[in-house]
């Protein structure tokens, strides 16, 4: 960036200090609307940010009401793209599959059937999800008063949200007859993050535009994390495929007692470990909580933080700096999480894959972590479990794992690494996801 310092934070405490500033302090929506440039790249409309809301409160409540759905559409995704026929192996570039797949569970909860199968609605909803960090980098090349500019001339994102209107604004239209035709209720009214966004948009006079903003939004944060979440997750599988078994023994017997459930799935140790630690070694970037300095602020430590300075907290330093925190932290220990969770009632919560720490920042840390992390940790857990009983897994060089992309601060899956995949071999096997 040309245009500013970027201040790290390091450390529990300095990370619990970032955590508890005010907003007016330290911005959380500032901090990351610079970092992607989203007022450069979707528009003034970002800044209503009623969307966090509903994922926060809405859609984490629907979770076990949804369960079916997602399960369901993880299915027919993983059917279409990689067919368990034979029992030959089968080599399948999986990060843009995995974007697919991701892509079509998040929005069997966004805009529901039949939408999230449209091929193009799809294509929209992953190119948007690229688009932004290369316009983002583009953008933040330059100083403040250039950004304006280059927004206009990079047109990628914005194309996105051209092609998406059509899309979606009739489905809009058509549900806004409804409410005029039957107030707040009728049968068989979407239950989906769509409905719940012009739900809320009604009561304020949101124009569409700006509901379908908040879409593109939602897919944004729901397929980009996780699709690099799980390709990591995949790669430490098919590299370790001694840890297929175990994952495998505890799925099937959960699903075989209680079936497809938030509840169940929430019973997954193993596979909610597998998941973290996998996070823990690379979760997308070195740095997480970004905020915007508001004002000048001065820490506990003397430290003076100039009005205007992104800072953000060193999440890479956090899961892997030292022994201190976690034992052996450069080593992948898929059931790490599993074990800390044994320690009682306390320590079962807090070292699931959702809960947030100064020690385990993927989501972030405090009242502004990731609010779609519930629905993102159950869709996860259900493709791995998925993985693992319908596919044995493993590279062609076995126990080798390709090396990260790192890019800046990025930290992702290779984007083009194969791994192998075919039925699952055993004969004894329960039920799988169909």
């Amino acid at each position: 960036m040309l245009d500013g310092w970027l201040a790290i934070f390091t450390g529990p405490k300095l990370i619990e200090e970032l955590r508890r500033c005010s907003d007016d302090e330290l911005s959380a929506v500032e901090g990351t609307s610079q970092v992607l440039q989203l007022r450069h790249t979707l528009g003034p409309g970002v800044d209503d940010q009623f969307h966090v809301a509903v994922v926060r409160d809405k859609l984490t409540r629907s979770l076990q009401a949804l369960c079916p759905d997602v399960v369901d559409e993880i299915s027919a995704a993983f059917q279409e793209y990689v067919p368990a026929t034979g029992s030959e192996w089968v080599g399948v570039r999986i990060f843009p599959i995995v974007q697919q797949v991701i892509a079509r569970a998040s929005n069997r909860v966004i805009v529901g059937l039949p939408k999230c199968r449209d091929p193009e609605y799809l294509k929209v909803a992953v190119n948007f999800t690229n688009d932004v960090f290369i316009t983002s980098f583009l953008i933040n090349l330059f100083p403040d008063f250039l950004k304006p500019v280059i927004g206009r001339m990079t047109t990628m994102v914005s194309k996105n949200k051209r092609a998406l209107m059509p899309m979606v604004v009739p489905m809009l239209q058509e549900r806004q007859k409804m409410y005029e035709k039957y107030g707040d209720d009728w049968a068989d009214k979407p239950r989906d993050l769509l409905q719940w966004l012009l739900d809320e948009g009604r009561d304020k006079g949101t124009p569409f535009e700006n509901i379908v903003e908040k879409v593109l939004l939602v897919n944004f944060g729901a397929i980009h994390t996780s699709s690099g979440t799980f390709t990591h997750a995949l790669y430490n599988l098919a590299a370790h495929p001694e840890y297929v078994q175990p994952l495998r023994d505890e799925v099937e017997g959960i699903i075989a007692a209680e079936g497809w459930t938030k509840t169940s799935l929430g019973k997954m140790r193993k596979v909610d470990s597998f998941l973290k630690e996998s996070m823990r070694l690379a979760d997308g970037s070195f740095f997480a909580m970004f905020r915007k300095a508001m004002k000048d602020v001065t820490l506990s430590d003397g430290t003076r933080i100039p009005r205007g300075t992104l800072v953000a907290a060193a999440s890479a330093t956090a899961h892997r700096g030292d022994d201190t925190r976690y034992a052996a932290p450069d080593a992948f220990d898929p059931f790490r999480f599993a074990r800390m969770r044994e320690g009682g009632a306390d320590a079962a919560v807090k070292h699931q894959l959702v809960n947030t720490s100064v020690d385990f920042l993927t989501f972030g840390h405090g009242k502004h972590a990731c609010p779609g992390r519930f629905f993102a940790a159950n869709e996860l857990k259900t493709m791995l479990a998925y993985v693992v009983l319908t596919y044995d897994v493993k590279f062609e060089r076995e126990g080798v794992r390709p090396a990260n992309f790192r890019f800046g601060p990025a930290d992702l899956p290779a984007p083009n690494a194969t791994v192998l995949f075919r039925k699952r071999q055993d004969v004894s096997a329960v039920r799988s996801a169909n």
